[in-house]
């Protein structure tokens, strides 16, 4: 006799396949569909007379979105336990020239604790830093005309670290272990020529504080997954990141998406951009304000990264109506357009500005449109460029130029600062200046609301912020902007690089004990010194691209 078979629809995909066994014999099997398949489909409609037409469609936004909310509450995860967290030292973000024009915070990471000045990078996910080196940058405070010099991490000299092995979820390279119980081994290469870091992952605790000051004094020991990077090529030796770089993209390897997973704050993170692009403030678990403008992530399932659609964009007065993808990508110094984008948005540009073209003798400035200045309000009308993104909210760049002294200090000119690029576009740094960026890994959606950044700081001491400093007036000859070694990158694998009003008020201030944190073997290590330097000496470094003040 043939065996009766059960078919069932089951909403919600939770098991394998499952057999019963009986004493007659007779065996049955349970069909599994996923939820929102189109069996389930049918069933519900039949069934309950539901109407299913804005169910999500498999591979949609909506779709993984919704899966993810199925996960969170499958789990028991548990509601955030703090509004937001920024980094022990504060929540200041600044720009240094002289260290790839990258925008750099401080962290502190291991027991006893070590200081680290680190870039941030949306563009990639890996948090490393220089660690037990064979070939990394120099650490020397002459090296880059700092006053300090930059610590460095070892993990034998932390009581907390802990080797990552081949065995564990975040490790990729499990293919180049003998053995699972081996420390796992990362590579990952980016954008900019011959640029990579590699090394072994460890686990150690980052130090984090309330970032909307609830909880004075309070200090989060968070454990992370990092990079051990014993080797540094290209940039980073040449300057860019010596001393670390937090990824802050969408894997699972992420801070941002480890503090999310241990329940500590939301799947979020903003960061602040002030107009001058020379300071701003960084906080994760941060989602924004209900009237800022919102655009969604398009994700790319094979290499997940903060992409956004553009459905067409306004140069002045004139429409151009093209579709293409950019990556939001906070490290990278300017703007890359790709090929076709890059011809219409400049040479419409060109079209309307009434200035005369601007020709710099010997200076190595990689932008093609530079103009003499007649008045401010011809530079006022060059600042017109307005994406509108998918949802119909806009984007304008408020500060899409560069500008340019002589070696005397004397205003010569200025330059639409937007590059070509082979293939990928990528809206850079110099495109969010003025705004609070909201990355909403959540929901995942774009935020972004014009914003004062200094309201949104804040430090760990009780001494207020200084005002910053101006910058100060660079050649022509001596701008050289760099794409940073950021952009889409695998984590720790090999890498796939076919994608080539006011603000919200200020925090209170926080005073965080001396004993919240390990304490240092000396207290006036260089670690006291690098604070001071971040906190009250940094902006003297400010932008070698001289942004005139009185022209904003």
């Amino acid at each position: 006799m043939e065996n009766p078979t059960l078919s069932f629809i089951c909403p919600i995909i939770l098991f394998l396949s499952l057999g019963f066994g009986y004493s007659n014999g007779q065996s049955y099997s349970l069909q599994m569909y996923h939820k929102f398949s189109h069996e389930v489909k049918q069933w519900m409609t039949w069934r309950n007379g539901l109407h299913t037409e804005s169910w999500p469609m498999e591979g949609s936004n909506e779709y993984y979105k919704t899966l993810y909310h199925h996960d969170s509450v499958h789990h028991g995860r548990k509601l955030a336990e703090y509004s937001s967290l920024t980094f022990a030292e504060g929540n200041q973000t600044v720009e240094l020239p002289q260290l790839g024009f990258l925008f750099y915070t401080v962290v502190q990471v291991g027991t006893p604790n070590v200081t680290l000045l680190v870039a941030l990078d949306t563009g990639s996910d890996l948090f490393w830093v220089p660690c037990d080196c064979q070939e990394c940058a120099p650490t020397s405070a002459p090296s880059y005309g700092l006053d300090i010099d930059l610590q460095t991490y070892s993990p034998s000299a932390s009581q907390t670290s802990k080797p990552v092995t081949c065995n564990n979820n975040l490790c990729d390279l499990q293919n180049q272990c003998s053995k699972s119980s081996d420390q796992c081994p990362y590579n990952v290469t980016y954008l900019s020529e011959n640029t990579s870091t590699a090394g072994t992952l460890v686990e150690d605790v980052l130090y984090l504080i309330p970032g909307d000051g609830s909880q004075n004094g309070t200090v989060v020991k968070a454990p992370i997954t990092f990079g051990c990077g014993r080797v540094q090529t290209g940039t980073f030796l040449e300057g860019a990141a010596p001393n670390g770089l937090l990824g802050l993209g969408i894997e699972p390897i992420s801070v941002p998406t480890v503090l999310h997973k241990s329940g500590l704050v939301s799947n979020s993170f903003s960061m602040c951009f002030s107009r001058n692009i020379t300071v701003g403030s960084f906080t994760f678990g941060d989602k924004g304000s209900s009237d800022q403008k919102e655009t969604p992530f398009i994700i790319n399932k094979k290499h997940p990264i903060y992409n956004i659609g553009v459905q067409e964009f306004y140069v002045g007065n004139a429409l151009v109506k093209t579709e293409f993808q950019a990556l939001f990508d906070t490290g990278t110094s300017f703007t890359y357009l790709a090929n076709s984008v890059y011809k219409s948005l400049t040479s419409n540009y060109h079209l309307q500005t009434q200035d005369t073209p601007l020709t710099i003798d010997g200076s190595n400035l990689p932008f093609k449109y530079c103009y003499n200045a007649r008045n401010r309000q011809s530079i006022k009308q060059g600042r017109k460029i307005t994406f509108n993104f998918n949802g119909g909210n806009n984007f304008s760049a408020i500060q899409p130029l560069i500008f340019l002294r002589d070696t005397t200090g004397k205003f010569v000119g200025y330059c639409l600062a937007v590059l070509q690029s082979s293939s990928i576009s990528i809206i850079g740094q110099n495109f969010m200046a003025g705004y609070q960026i909201v990355f909403d890994r959540d929901e995942l959606k774009l935020g972004w609301k014009e914003a004062n950044c200094y309201d949104l700081q804040y430090s760990s001491s009780s001494a207020p912020a200084p005002a910053p400093a101006p910058a100060p007036a660079p050649t022509p000859s001596n701008i050289t902007p760099i794409q940073s070694p950021l952009g889409p990158s695998s984590v720790v694998g090999s890498p796939d690089t076919s994608y080539p009003s006011s603000s919200r008020g200020s925090p209170p201030k926080q005073s965080v004990s001396p004993d919240a944190l390990p304490a240092k073997p000396n207290s006036t290590s260089d670690g006291t010194h690098l604070s001071s330097f971040f906190l009250h000496s940094a902006l003297s470094f400010i932008v070698a691209i001289a942004i005139l003040t009185i022209i904003l």
